[in-house]
């Protein structure tokens, strides 16, 4: 039987064919003890700690006095615990924390390529974001306290004008939950939904990439422009007198247009574009390199030993023979592709897997290693 076709605790029971056809993109789901006896992976200290770093993205949400309000991080300096109606938002924290990242991979039924990141949320008393939507898939899950959650199929998503906050202007919610620690929330994109804190709680958001197709053209626009290839340079021998200096003849338009219709692009390079800017790095991630690096030899030799791992904060993806990490791209042949491919599978290699590695893979691993994109394991 297929691995997908198998129930799974995570999605309460039915599998992830189930869940693709019955709910994704299509209705909400509620998993009671999706993750049984779940415990917090960090304190509120250490997510507040978190939200003061400049390499950590982060916002401050509050409803003080009737207001909304919504500060960028760091955050150094949060509410007391005992003010009600805030919320701190921590994006990313599976790039900065290990049982965050393995509590990210359990969702690995769906791609890499369309999984984004795991945000925490801290509320007081009353915190929350407002009503909402959001334009892509996300599962949330409580992880501790309790928080309310009121949903809508609502058609009309209109947002209140002026706010620093996209929130709804005519929320009408249809149904309601409360979820308890372990419990967990299926929405699918487009879908209203308004999460209140019902006393201190936290609730983690496992949210998916959903690039516009408008961002998606002018990224590869952007991409094509290194290989565009047009000789030549504008001419008109045949150019006669104008009476009108200022008009744009149709000669020059239609010149032009033969020009640029000559510009062509293959499913290749598509791929390849795709592979590149799904693995691309926020701008806010920094990889971190070994303070005393190992040689290539000493490296190839503690490989061999050990095994190596992926960093959290590194993204690996393949289609055919190509290979992408980080925003850069590899073709490589059927051997190498067949270890390459497992590492970005599994995100980690044993030593055993790396005795018979080429000098070119152990060479770009070596690279990789100093750049702090993978570590010895």
């Amino acid at each position: 039987m297929k691995k997908n076709s198998l129930p799974l605790p995570l999605l309460g029971g039915i599998s992830p064919d189930q869940f693709f056809s019955e709910y994704w993109h299509k209705k909400p789901l509620v998993i009671r003890q999706a993750i049984p006896g779940f415990t917090p992976l960090l304190s509120p200290d250490e997510l507040f700690e978190l939200a003061g770093l400049d390499d950590v993205e982060s916002r401050l949400i509050t409803f003080f006095k009737q207001r909304w309000e919504m500060k960028n991080g760091p955050i150094n300096k949060i509410p007391v615990k005992e003010k009600k109606d805030w919320t701190l938002l921590v994006q990313g924290v599976n790039l900065h924390d290990d049982a965050a990242d393995q509590l990210l991979r359990q969702f690995r039924f769906i791609p890499d390529a369309r999984l984004d990141d795991l945000m925490i949320s801290y509320a007081a008393d009353g915190g929350g974001v407002g009503p909402h939507f959001d334009s892509y898939d996300v599962f949330l899950l409580q992880a501790h306290g309790q928080r309310r959650w009121q949903i809508s199929a609502q058609k009309d998503l209109s947002l209140v004008e002026g706010m620093p906050l996209k929130i709804l202007s005519n929320f009408t919610p249809e149904q309601e939950f409360v979820l308890e620690p372990g419990d967990m929330l299926y929405l699918p994109p487009q879908y209203a939904h308004d999460g209140v804190a019902i006393g201190e709680c936290m609730t983690y958001s496992i949210g998916f990439r959903a690039p516009s197709f408008q961002e998606l053209g002018e990224s590869f626009l952007s991409f094509m422009s290194d290989t565009i290839d047009l000789p030549g340079r504008y001419a008109d021998p045949d150019l006669k007198p104008t009476e009108h200096p200022a008009e744009i003849s149709n000669a020059m338009v239609e010149k032009i247009a033969e020009h640029i219709a000559k510009i062509t692009f293959s499913p290749d390079d598509i791929a390849i574009f795709i592979g590149e800017y799904l693995s691309e790095p926020k701008a806010s991630v920094y990889f971190e390199s070994p303070e005393k690096p190992l040689s290539p030899k000493r490296y190839a030799q503690s490989a061999q030993k050990r095994g190596i791992k992926l960093s959290l904060k590194s993204s690996m993806l393949y289609k055919g023979k190509h290979v992408f990490i980080n925003g850069e791209s590899f073709a490589v042949d059927e051997d190498d592709a067949l270890l390459l491919t497992k590492l970005a599978d599994e995100r980690q290699l044993s030593g055993e897997d790396l005795v018979n590695t080429t000098p070119d893979v152990l060479e770009a691993f070596c690279l990789w290693y100093e750049d702090g994109w993978l570590q010895l394991r």
